[in-house]
């Protein structure tokens, strides 16, 4: 492979070449720089719609990577295994890569960097995910934030390090190790049919993502305070499944809402806010991993949710036939999309903690399958924030009425119709798809009649409040 030994990068959930500290490390080195993205254990226990876009991901990584001369190495099993037999046949010494913060991520990473660091290799790890290291965000007593206003308070006025600049080049090595294939590797199996079908609404790859970015602060940030919350209007920025599996770096976003800021676009802070909520989600997973788990707040280990999966009522919202309008319009639109509007998801989190008295940890699960977005730490503090049993909750008895809050925000219904087929002449295209994802066992058609609700906005509300009280809440 040559005299001088090249730097490894192990490439994860940050799938570009813009704020790349790992990589831009490593290019500073001078030596040849070998990026390796490795299928372990971690990826193979992705859900269907997360893995898919995963490998949509990294394929588009790999074209970006040999625009600049360089290759993405493909290697398949278990990670300290893989690294070392990669530093056996490179000759590599030093292998780099970027934090994770989940728990399964810092417990592989931990074992990872002390085994290679035992054999003699240089093992460094960088940061990138986040804006700051959970670690150095701190109250006045030195312990971690359990709400998030004081959270933003402290964060919003911290100077962001400067990112490194964006590669144009990296030295290759002599020669390339062998690599896998992506397709071999079937990440879109678990999706079946309804790949085809969520394949015509995601956007990947960093270019796509600075693109987003871009066409956000431009054309929608000043209205983003009020839009965001109307599901039928393009008012976000659709940022979230590109900062999921890092084709752009939280910093890139932050400082074009600081620019934003500064030239006194409406709705800037509003944007760096909704940033900060992704850094406290991660602040909480760092100090109390136990969130994605079980309840944050223990009190509610003996509420008596339903934890069955497989009932009735829990089936029907899971396949958007609920007769609730708001919650089978998102509830379709993330079969279809993979993506679900932020209001949406408290909306639909709601109904199923509260209206059905089912677990967070179903939704929790349904989402790991489902989202393109997928995110361990958002995920988690957003099911238990509206389940009422995490940190920052919404106040547990606040039931949202998910006909009152379609009445506010999709007063047109133009977003229940965006979604669903039934009882329309002429459903658009977009209800339609639904009935290509789903499987064919669930045995649906736009031609079926629309259901009625199986609890009603009154009734759920009722039930939950009842519910409270029993337990002493």
């Amino acid at each position: 492979m040559g005299d001088t030994p090249p730097v490894i990068v192990w490439i994860r959930r940050d799938l570009r070449l813009a704020d790349h500290a790992a990589l831009a490390a490593a290019a500073a080195t001078g030596r040849p720089v070998i990026p390796v993205f490795i299928h372990d254990d971690v990826v193979a226990g992705l859900g269907a719609a997360p893995k898919w876009r995963l490998g949509l991901g990294v394929a588009a990584f790999g074209e970006t990577l040999a625009g600049i001369g360089a290759r993405l190495i493909l290697r398949r099993g278990p990670v300290l295994q893989v690294l070392r037999s990669l530093v056996g046949e490179t000759g590599a010494d030093t292998v780099f890569w970027q934090r994770a913060y989940d728990p399964a991520g810092k417990a592989r990473d931990t074992a990872v960097k002390a085994a290679l660091k035992a054999q003699g290799t240089d093992v460094r790890s960088f940061a990138g995910q986040l804006l700051f290291e959970p670690w150095t965000v701190a109250t006045g007593t030195g312990g971690y934030y359990k709400v998030f206003t004081p959270f933003w308070r402290t964060i919003k006025q911290r100077p962001v390090a400067d990112p490194p600049a964006t590669l144009n080049l990296l030295r290759p090595p002599d020669s390339w190790p062998d690599s896998d294939t992506l397709a071999d590797w079937q990440m879109d199996a678990a999706m079946q049919r309804g790949a085809a079908v969520t394949g015509r609404y995601v956007r990947v790859g960093e270019a796509a993502a600075l693109d987003r970015l871009a066409e956000f602060i431009d054309e929608r940030v000043t209205q983003y305070a009020v839009a965001r919350d109307f599901p039928a209007t393009d008012g976000t920025s659709r940022l979230s499944e590109h900062l999921a599996w890092g084709e752009i770096s939280p910093r890139t976003a932050w400082f074009a809402g600081q620019r934003a800021l500064h030239e006194g676009k409406a709705g800037a802070e509003t944007f760096l806010k909704e940033l900060a909520w992704r850094e406290f989600a991660y602040h909480l997973l760092h100090h109390t991993p136990h969130i994605s788990e079980t309840n944050w707040r223990r009190e509610w280990d003996a509420f008596p949710w339903n934890r069955d999966a497989a009932t009735p009522e829990v089936t029907a919202w899971k396949q958007g036939r609920t007769g609730i309008e708001f919650v089978d319009a998102a509830m379709r639109e993330l079969y279809v999309t993979g993506y679900m509007h932020n209001r949406a998801r408290m909306i639909v989190a709601s109904y199923l903690t509260k209206h059905l008295l089912s677990h967070w940890k179903i939704g929790q699960r349904w989402f790991e399958d489902h989202l393109i977005d997928w995110d361990p730490a958002s995920n988690a503090m957003g099911w238990q924030w509206a389940a009422g049993s995490g940190p920052d909750a919404a106040p547990y008895f606040r039931v949202f009425n998910p006909v009152a809050q379609l009445d506010r925000f999709d007063p047109g219904r133009d977003y229940a119709r965006r979604w669903i087929a039934e009882g329309q002449g002429a459903p658009p295209d977009t209800a339609l798809d639904y009935f290509d994802a789903v499987p064919h066992r669930w045995g649906l058609s736009a031609s079926d009649p629309y259901p009625s609700p199986i609890v009603s906005a009154a009734d759920g509300r009722a039930r939950a409040l009842e519910a409270y009280r029993a337990r002493g809440f």
